[in-house]
């Protein structure tokens, strides 16, 4: 039950009648107006700026947006479920509810449990979510984590919310940076085999290779010391990144993470196909690819540019800031290339949206991609770019010294076995995507309220105690959905009470909010809002009996206030869920 989606539709309702009356233009967008909590609670429950977004299009029929408010309020103030309508300022609307709304509120969010705001989405849409795609080059550090968790939860959320979802992992296991991985496993493999060996710059040094080389020397003994690069190197890159990949799917299983389809960047030019030309022919079909010059670069030089002649992509007729390079002056593909033709794969799997979560390092990528992905898809497909930002790893606020695993950098597999995957999960999310995180190892694993990740827990654990001291203040009670449902909802007056309803009645807004704007943060900070009301409203029983959520003396007001917690509690498991992190029934 989504008491904002429910009046913005009544709203529209009424608009739809002003519109039929000629007062209104035919052709407005009903959507585009918002029913939201007003920002200072004093001012009522609902806000509603339709008149401020639709007045300037009435033409004659209002002379202001105020007025058009007032006939808004006039009739919303007829609905059984409003207890005042009233226009504020230059045309905002502000609505109060009758009690009655916020229990059948309450009602629904125990009838429903952990389905309470869920499959809301319309329309329904097919998604994929590609995270981490870490190169397999080593180990995954906390920032691929960071990328992991936020792409894990946002296609949580997305499914919750009642999309078609694929997790989807690219595997960049072609190019430079796999050959350097297999040389230098290569080298680690003639240490194994006794030979003293230096570690060159561009290659990579971690210990984590160590039993890569032993792998080499057990499949091929010394065959491979006899043999030139050429023969050798692919042995050793098979080897190694089959093993980094069994690496990074370990690491992500401990952190709960698991995907459903893996694409290999080799794919793409396997088995005698080459799809990466296949996309380029596709895009000169369309007169989208041409031979020429780029513009020498102003300011910082640019990867992209190059003093010759080169196959181009129209991508500024998308939006982008310049033309972009298929080829490289060695004929082969460009990176860039590449990634069209597989997110052309996604397009052709029928995915509507496409959305990417990549490090704050490739900002400047985005736009060529969305160009691309628009090419495509002639405009029927959506990539959406999610950016995460750095992780600063902490101790005490103190800056975390490197790992020696991995030779320059804390493996992700290190902090999770250190403090747990409920707090890494949790604390990824607890800063908005786009903002640098502080990650303190110290404070994730404290019992108090500075810590998020406790405190939202705690406040489970704790609706979970205040049912079981209810059994035991009351043998034989029925704390049942049914008996639950059936309490007498209007005793909850205390302003504590109050909030906590209306807090509930936000859950399935904050889902559907954060499911469009494809931010799952919205959810682990709403369910620390939540617990902070339900801690500091048993805090105030502690000092004023009478508002104890167990009233030894009032069965009647017991039973009502025992549907609240299990209420809030319900909230609280079901969003911790869709973040993946446990709701504890008790904390020790």
């Amino acid at each position: 039950m989504n008491i904002y989606a429910e009046f913005h539709a009544r709203v529209a309702a009424i608009l739809a009648r002003i519109v039929a009356s000629g007062r209104l233009p035919g052709d407005l967008d009903l959507a585009r107006f918002v029913v939201e909590p007003p920002r200072d609670p004093v001012h009522g429950d609902l806000a509603v700026n339709a008149a401020m977004v639709y007045a300037k299009e009435a033409g004659v029929g209002f002379a202001n947006p105020r007025q058009l408010a007032t006939e808004l309020a006039a009739a919303l103030a007829e609905d059984e479920d409003v207890a005042t309508a009233e226009v504020a300022g230059p045309g905002f609307l502000n609505l109060r509810l009758k009690p009655a709304v916020f229990a059948a509120v309450l009602r629904a969010a125990l009838q429903e449990g952990p389905r309470f705001g869920a499959g809301s989405a319309l329309p329904k849409r097919k998604i994929n979510v590609e995270y981490v795609s870490a190169n397999p080059t080593g180990p995954m550090h906390v920032g691929h984590g960071r990328g992991a968790v936020f792409g894990d939860v946002l296609a949580n959320l997305l499914a919750y919310a009642g999309h078609a979802v694929t997790r989807e992992y690219y595997i960049n296991d072609a190019g430079a940076q796999v050959d350097a991985l297999a040389r230098s496993a290569y080298l680690r493999y003639r240490e194994i085999l006794g030979e003293r060996v230096e570690i060159a710059d561009g290659l990579y040094p971690g210990e984590y290779l160590r039993p890569i080389g032993a792998a080499l020397a057990a499949q091929f003994g010394e065959a491979l010391l006899r043999r030139p690069e050429d023969e050798w190197i692919e042995a050793a890159r098979i080897i190694a990144v089959a093993a980094m990949m069994e690496g990074i799917r370990a690491d992500l299983a401990a952190l709960g993470i698991k995907h459903e389809v893996f694409f290999s960047e080799r794919s793409l030019t396997a088995g005698g196909k080459d799809l990466i030309a296949a996309t380029i022919a596709q895009l000169r079909a369309a007169c989208l690819v041409y031979v020429g010059r780029l513009p020498a670069p102003k300011g910082q030089p640019s990867e992209d540019w190059e003093d010759r002649e080169q196959t181009l992509f129209k991508s500024t007729q998308f939006g982008d800031d310049i033309d972009r390079p298929l080829t490289k002056s060695d004929g082969t593909y460009t990176y860039f290339a590449a990634d069209i033709a597989y997110h052309k794969s996604k397009i052709e799997r029928g995915f509507e949206v496409l959305i990417d979560i990549w490090g704050a390092d490739h900002g400047g990528y985005v736009k060529r991609m969305q160009a691309a992905v628009a090419a495509l898809s002639g405009g029927r497909a959506l990539l959406d770019v999610k950016l995460c930002q750095l992780v600063k790893l902490m101790r005490g606020g103190e800056p975390v010294k490197m790992s020696k695993r991995s030779g320059d950098f804390v493996t992700l597999r290190e902090v999770v076995d250190e403090v747990g995957a409920d707090a890494v999960r949790f604390m990824m999310l607890f800063r908005k995507n786009d903002a640098v995180l502080e990650f303190d190892l110290a404070r994730v694993i404290e019992q108090s309220k500075d810590n998020p990740v406790f405190y939202v827990q705690y406040a489970h654990a704790r609706g979970k105690s205040v049912m079981r001291q209810a059994q035991t203040t009351f043998p034989g009670i029925d704390l049942s959905v049914a008996a639950l449902a059936g309490a007498d909802l209007s005793l909850l007056v205390d302003p504590g009470e109050i909030r906590l309803i209306k807090l509930v009645a936000q859950y399935p807004r904050v889902i559907e909010a954060a499911a469009t704007a494809h931010e799952p943060h919205r959810i682990a900070f709403f369910l620390h809002d939540l617990a902070s009301d339900l801690h500091s409203h048993w805090t105030r029983g502690k000092d004023q009996p009478q508002l104890r959520f167990v009233n030894e003396e009032r069965r009647d007001l017991t039973v009502a206030r025992l549907a609240l917690v299990a209420a809030v509690t319900s909230v609280l498991a079901a969003g911790l869920a869709i973040l993946g992190v446990h709701a504890p029934d008790e904390m020790r």
